[in-house]
């Protein structure tokens, strides 16, 4: 047996040649290393067989009557239904055909005649290729499970404490002294604290694994921020700020209709909004909607119609070297009451799904102002 033939084993590869000779040759030579062989003597059988038997490796000839290798390999990338699978051509062709299959999307090649010790070293390395691809798509299927399994074993127990806390302040289980109501009450907002982190989590799990499910309808966001900031004023107040929507004085107010899903935009402007309240001691938050239009993102003589919508505080502000990674996965800051570095992520992702720009602009000790553009609906 050669060597690194042990990778080999249980490993199915199809050829695809038009030739018996030329098949029974690949066959007896992969055969002996203990693979597994499937055969196929035009495009179509293979196509069918691929989509079937789902091979590890497909080794395919170009030369072919009716569907050549090319366009076996064009139609193997299109179908999103099947897993990558390596392709290697088999080919006699010059360079610059080789070059038109790498870019169609085969993973290598190999000239003929085939020499039997490249073939195999050609065939070695493109299935560690297919293992390791294999091996993080598994990755990424544990880490779906994972999401699945948080959102039941974390989730649900802390919405049960948090409910069963609220009976117990509001005297279900009989009367509580001044000092317990206390405890009570830190008890109920740490845990809002990490209920409120992990359905961020939870979001921010669901964008990155794919399964986030949007629903794109013409939003106004001039109505959706006058809600939000509505929502949020007590809180604003509570802490002696002032929450102010900065309408403009314009006798033909601007266009801040978007198409978007509007859950999602209320939450990054919640989030937003939130964020400056939190880190703001003294004085004002204030949003402010307006029209942007963007010549260098258009074709030609047309232009990209923006609605811009800026959240400026006068609070702590932030450094610049952390202004770099702000919207990073976990990204803390150095501040004491930095959260767990999971918001801004996730407005980030929010506001790319809809195919618009998030920035900031911030000065330590003088605010900040978060800026974000969303492309414009037509009216």
């Amino acid at each position: 047996m050669r060597a690194g033939s042990s990778l080999a084993k249980n490993d199915c590869i199809l050829v695809v040649d038009d030739s018996p000779d030329n098949v029974l040759l690949v066959q007896t030579i992969l055969e002996e290393e203990g693979y597994d062989i499937i055969t196929a003597d035009n495009g179509m059988k293979a196509l069918k067989i691929v989509e079937q038997a789902r091979p590890d490796l497909v080794l395919l000839d170009v030369m072919m009557p009716g569907m050549d290798g090319y366009e076996v390999t064009k139609r193997i990338r299109e179908n999103r239904k099947i897993p990558f699978i390596p392709i290697l051509l088999i080919t006699a062709y010059d360079q610059s055909s080789l070059v038109r299959g790498l870019d169609i999307g085969a993973d290598d090649f190999i000239r003929k005649p085939v020499e039997l010790d490249e073939l195999l070293a050609r065939v070695r390395c493109l299935l560690r290729l297919k293992h390791t691809v294999d091996e993080r798509d598994q990755m990424v299927k544990q880490r779906e499970d994972f999401v699945s399994r948080l959102t039941h074993d974390l989730r649900t127990p802390l919405v049960a404490a948090a409910q069963m806390l609220n009976l117990i302040q509001q005297g279900a289980l009989g009367q509580i002294t001044s000092e317990c109501s206390e405890a009570l009450h830190t008890m109920a907002r740490s845990n809002q604290n990490l209920l409120k982190m992990v359905n961020t989590l939870l979001e921010v799990y669901r964008y990155e694994a794919g399964r986030k499910n949007l629903n794109f309808f013409p939003v106004d966001l001039s109505e959706l921020v006058k809600e939000v900031v509505q929502e949020l004023t007590p809180l604003a107040k509570s802490k002696s700020l002032s929450l102010e929507l900065n309408p403009r004085e314009d006798p033909n107010p601007p266009n801040t209709t978007v198409m978007g899903d509007r859950l999602e935009l209320q939450r990054l402007i919640t989030n937003l909004i939130g964020n400056a309240i939190q880190y703001t001691d003294q004085g004002a938050i204030t949003v402010s909607l307006d029209n942007k239009t963007d010549f260098s993102k258009g074709n030609g003589n047309q232009s990209l119609n923006w609605v811009k919508l800026c959240v400026q505080d006068t609070g702590i502000g932030i450094p610049a070297e952390e202004q770099i990674k702000l919207f990073e996965r976990f990204r803390q800051g150095n501040h004491t009451r930095a959260g767990s570095g999971l918001g801004l992520h996730l407005s980030r992702q929010i506001v790319e799904v809809h195919q618009g720009t998030i920035d900031v602009n911030s000065e330590q000790g003088k605010g900040s102002t978060f800026t974000i553009c969303l492309p414009a609906a037509s009216v």
